[in-house]
């Protein structure tokens, strides 16, 4: 299928699964979640991928949080699957059906944990954008997979009609630009603190964690970049900063995610699953160190944030039921 456009969205947010105390998916808190930043500016939505937890989700949970995001969404916002698998199969397999239940597109990452050659990468992208007709973001992330997706493998993947775009984890700006001249990909920068550098020289937009919390500082800031108006951006970058601090650096942005959200209330309980637990106190000492010198964000209120590190402390596991894979 020939994909013409930008089908992702610009402001895509890296959603994170809300989950009971228990550590089973919150589906009404989820569905809220998805309508509350899709109100406040993103017009796309990652379910599924690493903010989402996607290695403990069961694949039952995958595709009901596509469900879930479509319904909710109602043709606002694209809806993006994200995660997929080390196994190539596996990945095809998830894949199909978040297409089947209405996905508008999918988010590829690296083979994880195998740690293939480039050979090994170039065919399982291939394969899997084969296997679907929705357009596919590639997801380089070697920090958390343990191999890049080199340069000459991005070029020979930009050739599949399906592979659109890519979302940057590395960090190598000349890299990117490298990229933007010698193919037609779209690039979301995958880094909070860098999306501004990343727009200024040609990205179309993000897949940002801490969009879960203030999504509407990003649509700002894409906007204004969108317009030529480099001041306005700059300082809603600005008064970004020590939020995008807060929660992509002292524990892992899932974790502070659901930390913050839970204390302004705005999710019922901030349980991650494990091996994944909540900031200790130190830990969140440190984050809420960092929101008391948050000022001035749109959709960011702290005056009322109502820390519960008790709730926060510990993991919890699924009541498992159903594929596990």
């Amino acid at each position: 299928m020939t994909h013409t456009g930008n089908p992702f969205g610009q402001v895509l947010v890296a959603l994170v699964t809300p989950m009971t105390a228990d550590g089973e998916v919150d589906w009404p808190a989820t569905e809220k979640h998805i309508d509350d930043v899709i109100t406040a500016g993103a017009d796309g939505i990652v379910v599924t991928g690493t903010t989402g937890e996607t290695s403990t989700l069961t694949d039952a949970e995958k595709i009901r949080l596509v469900e879930v995001g479509k319904d909710v969404a109602a043709g606002r916002a694209a809806i993006i699957t994200g995660g997929g698998s080390n196994e190539t199969a596996h990945a095809i397999e998830l894949y199909k059906a978040s297409e089947k239940v209405g996905a508008d597109g999918i988010m590829i990452v690296t083979p994880y944990y195998n740690k293939p050659t480039q050979a090994g990468i170039l065919t399982h992208f291939r394969l899997v954008a084969d296997a679907t007709d929705l357009p596919v973001i590639l997801y380089d992330i070697p920090g958390r997979t343990g191999v890049p997706i080199r340069y000459e493998t991005i070029l020979r993947l930009a050739k599949h009609p399906n592979i659109l775009a890519i979302k940057d984890a590395k960090g190598d700006f000349s890299e990117v630009s490298r990229v933007l001249n010698q193919t037609d990909l779209m690039y979301f920068s995958g880094d909070d603190a860098n999306v501004l550098p990343h727009l200024a020289i040609g990205a179309t937009g993000l897949i940002g964690v801490t969009a879960n919390i203030a999504a509407q500082p990003y649509r700002q800031i894409v906007d204004a970049v969108n317009a030529g108006d480099l001041a306005t951006a700059t300082a809603a970058h600005q008064q970004l900063e020590p939020l995008v601090r807060a929660v992509m650096t002292h524990v892992p942005g899932t974790v502070s995610a659901k930390y913050i959200l839970h204390g302004l209330g705005r999710i019922g309980s901030p349980r991650v699953r494990l091996p994944l637990v909540g900031p200790e106190e130190w830990e969140a000492a440190k984050i809420e160190d960092e929101l008391a010198l948050v000022t001035d964000v749109p959709g960011a209120d702290f005056s009322n944030f109502r820390p519960d590190r008790n709730a926060a402390a510990g993991g919890a596991l699924p009541k498992v039921s159903g594929t596990t894979r």
